[in-house]
C-alpha cells in the first residue's frame, strides 16, 4: 500500500490519505464534538484532556463532520473520535479507524487503553 492515497467519492469529491503507520502518525487521535452544542463541546474537551497527555491528540470543532474527517484524513491521522448526543446518555463515544472508515462505539472509559494498544 502506498502512504499517499486519493479516492474517487461517490458524491464527485476526492478523499486523499496519508497511510501512515498508527505509531509513526504525527497526530495519534482527533476529538470532534459532532456540533458546537455547549454539552458536546464541554464533553469533547473532557476527552480530549485524557487523551492529550497520553499521545498527540488534536482538537477539532469547526466545520461539518465529514471535512474534518477528511481533514484528518490528508494529515495521516489513524483515529478520530466523535463524541454525539450518544455520548450524553451512554457514555460511550464513536472510534473511526482512518483506512477502512470503520467505526465503533466505545466507552469512555475503554478509549484511552483501546487506543494505546492500537497504537502499538
Amino acid at each position: 500500500m502506498d502512504a499517499y492515497e486519493e479516492e474517487a467519492l461517490e458524491n464527485g469529491e476526492t478523499r486523499t490519505v496519508l497511510h501512515f503507520a498508527p505509531r509513526i502518525a504525527p497526530v495519534k487521535v482527533a476529538v470532534f464534538p459532532l456540533m458546537k452544542k455547549e454539552a458536546l463541546v464541554e464533553k469533547a474537551t473532557q476527552v480530549f484532556e485524557q487523551l492529550q497527555p497520553l499521545m498527540t491528540s488534536e482538537y477539532d470543532a469547526s466545520g461539518a463532520i465529514g471535512k474534518r474527517y477528511r481533514r484528518q484524513d490528508e494529515l495521516g491521522t489513524p483515529f478520530c473520535v466523535t463524541i454525539d448526543f450518544d455520548t450524553l446518555e451512554d457514555d460511550t463515544v464513536t472510534l473511526r479507524e482512518r483506512d477502512s472508515m470503520q467505526q465503533q462505539r466505545v466507552p469512555v472509559s475503554a478509549l484511552a487503553p483501546l487506543l494505546l494498544e492500537r497504537l502499538r
